[in-house]
């Protein structure tokens, strides 16, 4: 069975903050001003929604032209959800192949705090999101339109969700191909890296439960690849700004 990484246990947990409950935290009152929250009545969806899990994917696997096109993806389903005011940005990672630079998934998405369509803080900071104290669960990884998404024990299972990242958030050597050729294949050949929106696996381990890097697609990156091991080519965006 594999054990929690040393690394992952080695991150500073942060201070605790106002929380009611772990799928129901909320900010303390001049953060939420700041951030145009009205904390006296319950918001609407839109004024609430910087993160989510993309509730349809490109439909042609992992080609989702690019970070470019994964952006606008993105920035598409937010527009519908009515949170198009804002910069969303795909959790994506690119690697340094075909003439491109190596791109972090967790430094293109801002620095938080988010918020789910629910109003559920998911993490504050781009450190707390990739800690174990990220309130990271079925329950708070929704899609734009406030659903949850389909885990192992539904069906059709959707909960891999695409990031081409590791456990930081940050992309793999050039050596390997996990980004299923950043972003642009839908073929059977390549793989992505891909985490699990319901923190379930084949097994009770860290990396099983892993929500941005579980395991690698399985037979390339077209539509069928990923559905035969529990996806549907989602990924998550994030509210840049």
């Amino acid at each position: 069975m594999t054990t929690l990484p040393t690394h992952l246990m080695s991150l500073p947990c942060l201070p605790s903050r106002r929380v009611s409950s772990p799928a129901n935290r909320s900010y303390d009152p001049p953060a939420m001003r700041r951030r145009n929250f009205n904390v006296s009545a319950t918001p609407l969806l839109p004024t609430r929604l910087h993160n989510s899990v993309t509730s349809v994917g490109s439909g042609k696997g992992a080609d989702l032209g690019g970070l470019a096109g994964a952006d606008a993806h993105c920035q598409k389903l937010a527009a519908a959800a009515g949170a198009g005011n804002r910069t969303w940005r795909a959790y994506l990672s690119q690697q340094a192949i075909n003439g491109l630079p190596v791109i972090n998934a967790r430094d293109r998405i801002g620095s938080g705090p988010w918020t789910n369509a629910k109003g559920a803080v998911v993490a504050y900071n781009v450190d707390e999101l990739h800690n174990v104290t990220a309130n990271l669960t079925k329950q708070t990884l929704l899609t734009e339109k406030g659903a949850i998404v389909n885990g192992r024990a539904e069906k059709p299972n959707t909960h891999d969700a695409l990031t081409g990242s590791d456990w930081y958030g940050r992309a793999y050597p050039a050596s390997s191909d996990m980004t299923c050729g950043n972003y642009t294949k839908s073929g059977a050949d390549g793989a992505i890296q891909m985490g699990h929106t319901d923190r379930e696996g084949l097994s009770d381990d860290a990396i099983a439960r892993s929500w941005n890097s579980s395991h690698a697609s399985r037979g390339g990156c077209s539509q069928p690849a990923l559905v035969s091991t529990g996806g549907a080519g989602l990924f998550y965006c994030f509210a840049e700004k």
